[in-house]
């Protein structure tokens, strides 16, 4: 490495350039580290030259079309040292190479934020910058603080690193950047501050790895003890171990090791390179290994120990953690043993208290000492999160074991209900649609709600034998299969793109209107100007398309606009959507998250993004449909934003599956079994038959 201690890294008076710098994060990041420590001195996106990225109550930061500008336009001695890549993909080893082209003169170390760049590309990167003389950080990495002097490249300490990191003796290492500012935050508890935090990044190849690192924390005089955070995957460990063992390494350090948890259980922490791939690799190798170069058993805050000359030899090499939360009380006993210094008086003592407890899926999954609940919140934050949760959609249910309860139903022994009310009372009503949207939402609908869902119920029911949805239930048929199974198969055939538009619609609108104070959807006189908000979005929805593009990426498009069929016109309608605006006409209503979407597509004609105007399709209905019925609730915490738009979901799906029926009806009267097999002359193979690779040979 270039680097001989970790302050080659990072000092005070380098000069830090970022490339793609217009980009949401890119942007976000470069203003808070320019608020912080003021050490970046330019950045560069294509077609965004001459703009400045300002910074309230710092130095705007100016931008350039390319790097090459930027060289050119800097006095050398004012030209980036450290540069941070935020690049796609795609376009990382393009971004390297002409960083080391037009700044091979001044620029030393190169933090690659980047993730999902590929394997191929990484080597690459590697031999280019190892030729130039550059050291590099990633990819993945969030970057690395040098708190001593107060500057940093990159995200590394977030919004606020001045709070998580107070100066100190020790140096983190860490392959998750957010878990940097954790333990850097954690060992305040022990009176313990941070000299340098760095994120190696954890994709599968780590262009600096641990060995490197540890070399440099070694010879950093700042530097007083190493604090790891270790995830599953890769040999880089093992390596710096063995050499650590090999020369008598002088610093204790004090592991953690993730991922143990999740073994067996089918998850993973989420890093490209935390995969498991071979002996040694696994969590449970990574733990052997620290406790063997330790000598000692990991931490345990139950066992009192007395100052020996055993523990001191073992705590001279560190120790491991099995908690994250034992590493204040680690380091200290570190310290205490070893009679090193703290570097301020201890912070109050750290305990678990999350404010907010959501784990999803994973609950499942977890062991329950795991599962934790919820804590007290202090002032002033308290009445914040209450006052948010007053102010925005969507209400948060309290959780329980639902094992045997129900809100939605229940039933006495005589009785059936549904939310508390008789069946036999709903049958006589004689309206299925009121009763589903009971059953769904919990409050009885008024009429015309229930009308304009069945409507789109019907609507939902079939597209032609060619839909996917369709296609499962026929392939059913000629399987043999027996109804219920038909069914399924419809249903199993729908997914985000036949069927989820829907529920993308519900969020889309939430994601317009949220901020809007609208009151009542269905009052004309809501005031909110439409044009201009429907103008908007297209602007918004322009700029990141013209970006996606720039980066060779995907970008998202606006649900529930256009039709492969309907789109010819000068200005394209869906038939179905057309009964349902008929009928809100015919009777006097107003919807108008479906007005809004009409206004929309006409802003993305005006605006040259479509040549016509697109149809607003039967899933933009039913989304406009279904957030009428659920905004009120939504916005008194009576429903969940997740349940209206999983009901956009649902009720296209119930149309569909009823539609799926009668396919399978009409095709087991009238198909012959196995007559949606595509015959053998109709296929064709795309790989050379195992036989003709052997004569090649």
């Amino acid at each position: 490495m270039r680097a001989k201690s970790f302050r080659d890294l990072l000092k005070a008076g380098d000069r830090v350039a970022v490339s793609n710098i217009t980009g949401r994060e890119a942007a976000k990041v470069s203003v808070e580290s320019q608020k912080y420590c003021g050490n970046i001195v330019g950045g560069w996106a294509l077609g965004k030259g001459g703009e400045k990225i300002e910074v309230p109550g710092g130095e705007s930061i100016p931008v350039y079309a390319t790097v090459e500008e930027l060289m050119k336009s800097l006095p050398k001695k004012k030209r980036p040292n450290r540069i941070v890549v935020y690049s796609p993909p795609p376009a990382v080893y393009g971004e390297v190479k002409e960083i080391i082209e037009n700044g091979r003169e001044t620029v030393e170390t190169l933090y690659i934020i980047t993730e999902h760049v590929s394997i191929e590309v990484t080597a690459k990167v590697a031999h280019i910058c190892r030729d130039a003389d550059i050291d590099v950080i990633g990819c993945n990495t969030l970057g690395m603080i040098n708190s001593l002097d107060g500057v940093r490249a990159g995200a590394v300490g977030g919004d606020r690193p001045a709070e998580s990191f107070r100066p100190g003796k020790a140096a983190i290492i860490s392959n998750s950047g957010n878990m940097v500012n954790t333990m850097a935050a954690y060992l305040q508890s022990a009176g313990v501050g941070t000299a340098y935090g760095i994120s190696t990044g954890k994709d599968v190849l780590i262009l600096t790895p641990l060995k490197d690192l540890l070399d440099l924390a070694r010879d950093d005089e700042n530097v007083g003890l190493v604090v790891l955070y270790v995830e599953p995957g890769g040999l880089y460990e093992k390596a710096a171990l063995e050499a650590a063992a090999g020369t008598g390494y002088p610093k204790p350090i004090v592991a953690y090791v993730a991922g143990q948890v999740l073994e067996g259980r089918d998850l993973s922490l989420g890093h490209a390179g935390a995969v498991v791939e071979g002996g040694g690799t696994s969590a449970r190798a990574k733990m052997e290994l620290f406790d063997g170069y330790f000598g000692g058993k990991p931490y345990d805050p139950d066992k009192r120990v007395k100052k020996t000359k055993a523990l001191e030899d073992s705590l001279g090499r560190g120790i491991r953690i099995t908690t994250l939360h034992h590493l204040p009380r680690a380091a200290a006993l570190i310290c205490e043993t070893l009679g090193i210094e703290r570097d301020f008086e201890p912070a109050r003592r750290l305990r678990l208290n999350p404010w907010f407890v959501d784990m999803k899926g994973l609950a499942k999954h977890l062991p329950s000492r795991l599962l934790v609940q919820e804590g007290s919140i202090p002032e002033p934050y308290s009445s914040q999160v209450a006052l948010i949760a007053r102010e925005t959609l969507g209400g948060r249910p309290p959780r329980r074991d639902m094992r045997n309860a129900s809100h939605a139903s229940s039933n006495d022994g005589e009785t059936a209900r549904i939310y508390g009310r008789p069946v036999e009372e709903e049958m006589g009503r004689g309206s299925f649609a009121e009763t589903l949207l009971l059953a769904w939402t919990g409050e009885r609908p008024g009429q015309r709600d229930a009308e304009l869902v069945e409507k789109c119920l019907i609507a939902s029911i079939t597209n032609g034998p060619g839909t996917i949805s369709a296609q499962g239930a026929k392939l059913s048929a000629s399987a043999g299969n027996m109804p219920n199974t038909a069914m399924i198969a419809s249903l199993a055939a729908m997914g985000t793109v036949h069927g989820g538009n829907g529920k993308r619609g519900v969020e889309y609108l939430l994601r317009t209107f949220r901020d809007t104070g609208l009151a009542d959807p269905c009052d004309r006189a809501h005031g909110i100007d439409l044009d201009m908000l429907a103008r908007e979005n297209v602007r918004r929805f322009s700029v990141a398309r013209e970006a996606a593009k720039e980066a060779g990426a995907e970008y998202e498009r606006v649900p529930c606009l256009g039709h492969p069929v309907f789109r010819d016109k000068e200005v394209n309608y869906d038939p179905r959507e057309r009964v349902i605006a008929g009928y809100m006409e015919e009777n006097g209503l107003y919807n108008v998250f479906l007005d809004y979407y009409h206004r929309l597509a006409a802003e993305m004609k005006e605006a040259g993004i479509a040549r016509n105007v697109w149809a607003v399709n039967l899933d933009g209905a039913i989304a406009a449909v279904v957030l009428g019925i659920c905004w009120k609730p939504l916005r008194e915490k009576r429903m969940t934003i997740q349940r209206a738009s999983d009901i956009a979901f649902l009720l296209f799906a119930l149309g569909r599956a009823a539609g799926g029926a009668a396919e399978f009806l009409d095709h087991q009267d009238h198909g012959s079994p196995m007559d949606m097999r595509i015959p053998v002359d109709e296929c064709s193979a795309l790989t050379k038959p195992r036989e003709d690779e052997e004569a090649d040979r």
